[in-house]
């Protein structure tokens, strides 16, 4: 019998302040989504590629503050980036609640998403490196679920704010009020020291030059580049095409639809809607957190891409079904199965095993990587996502979302890398088979 692994107060500081970066993530997705209607109310006349600018614009710089967040992890070492890193959340959370253009709105959540981005391949380097490796999945998924608390209280933060202020211009209050729980954890983070394996890395005689993007496409490390970076970026364009325009989807499935309500009432209850949807995020994240150290990374990868795309399926079919008033038993479940099996699944997975399939010279230059192809993903669904259903309706756009979900798990099929039980301490040069997926140690 395995004796049951304890963290210390250190482990768990480290873990939580990681997974607080991943909070407010999901908070600024969900509080963007609340805003955007009264965004476009205010800023009417524009066409929907606006509406996809505006929306997608943190999400595009994160895909640079991942790619270069990682870089300079690996380059000057994990506790200088995971402090400062929040420095840009707060200020351009600030700002854009005074944004008094369009223009300027989408310059400001550029700089914000750059921060955003950043956070990813630190705060995972972070915590892989400081958790066993056991339990190190799980407490990893653990983690990364904060991301749906996050949007959980974005969805509270942007209902309570509608209530308690609603005019148009609440759209400020909603972007500016992140900062606040940034600024505790940025405190927070300063009293915790630089992880053992980069201290360990560090003091070894002769050691190998920092990472190099180029690396990643080697061959040795050009399958797990492939696993990591390519189902991420999928994974983000289903989840948050859909994720992000939940509530406007929800409204053109008159989920909420009330006689003579106006636009503030109708964002109230297609947020409500949307929020009690995504209690599932919470449950498809504790389905993760107790398998993925009992049947793997890519079990749960496979089986949630497949779930995610028959979820996106019949919200497709009931769109197709009636797009004026669909059956509302099948927009509730497809829903119901898509925020499921995206945690259960993929979300977690994809976030997990760039941590743990690299090397400690290269963990979060590889993290970065894919977290930065994720945005890239994140940013094209949330970009095309209104433009199609703009253009050929919901019905065709949803089954192209469940398309990309089916992709998802060929990608998974063909490269997929198992990282369950693998000692990330192991010495610099150790490092996969470029053909074969690794078996845990006994």
């Amino acid at each position: 019998m395995k004796a049951t692994v304890k963290l210390t107060h250190l482990q768990k500081k480290a873990w939580l302040l990681s997974a607080g970066g991943v909070a407010l993530d999901g908070f600024d997705l969900f509080i963007m989504g609340v805003a955007l209607p009264l965004l476009l109310h205010e800023f009417q006349g524009y066409p929907a590629w606006i509406t996809g600018l505006i929306a997608s614009a943190a999400i595009v710089g994160a895909i640079f503050g991942a790619l270069f967040g990682g870089l300079l992890t690996d380059h000057f070492g994990r506790k200088k980036l995971y402090t400062w890193d929040l420095v840009g959340f707060i200020v351009f959370a600030v700002l854009s609640a005074f944004s008094w253009s369009v223009w300027v709105l989408i310059f400001f959540r550029f700089m914000l998403g750059i921060a955003v981005g950043a956070d990813y391949p630190i705060a995972a380097s972070f915590s892989a490196e400081y958790l066993p490796s056991q339990v190190r999945g799980r407490w990893l998924v653990a983690g990364f679920s904060f991301q749906a608390i996050g949007m959980l209280l974005g969805a509270v933060v942007g209902v309570i704010l509608l209530e308690l202020h609603p005019v148009d211009d609440t759209w400020r209050l909603m972007l500016a009020i992140g900062a606040i729980p940034a600024l505790v954890i940025m405190w927070a983070r300063r009293s915790v020291p630089e992880t053992p394996a980069w201290q360990q890395r560090e003091n070894q005689p002769g050691r190998e030059p920092s990472a190099r993007l180029s690396e990643l496409f080697r061959r040795v490390n050009l399958r797990r580049t492939t696993l990591c970076a390519g189902s991420w970026f999928l994974m983000d364009v289903m989840m948050y095409g859909i994720g992000l325009f939940t509530p406007m989807l929800l409204a053109s499935m008159h989920f909420a639809d009330q006689q003579g309500w106006d636009f503030i009432q109708q964002d109230i209850g297609d947020t409500t809607g949307t929020a009690l949807l995504d209690l599932l995020l919470v449950v498809g994240f504790v389905i993760a957190i107790l398998l993925v150290d009992r049947v793997g990374r890519l079990p749960l990868q496979k089986v949630g891409f497949v779930g995610c795309a028959s979820g996106l399926i019949i919200l497709g079919v009931a769109s197709a079904i009636d797009p004026e008033s669909p059956p509302m038993a099948l927009v509730i479940v497809g829903f119901a199965l898509f925020n499921l099996l995206i945690n259960a699944g993929p979300n977690s997975t994809t976030f997990l095993i760039p941590a743990e399939v690299y090397p400690t010279r290269l963990r979060a230059t590889g993290h970065g990587f894919a977290a930065s192809m994720g945005k890239a993903g994140a940013a094209l669904g949330v970009f095309v996502l209104p433009i199609l259903e703009d253009a050929w309706g919901t019905a065709i756009m949803v089954f192209i979302m469940a398309g990309v979900g089916l992709l998802g798990f060929v990608v998974t099929q063909l490269f997929g890398v198992e990282t369950k039980g693998r000692d990330i301490a192991k010495s610099e040069s150790e490092g996969f088979p470029t053909g074969l997926a690794v078996e845990p140690r006994a």
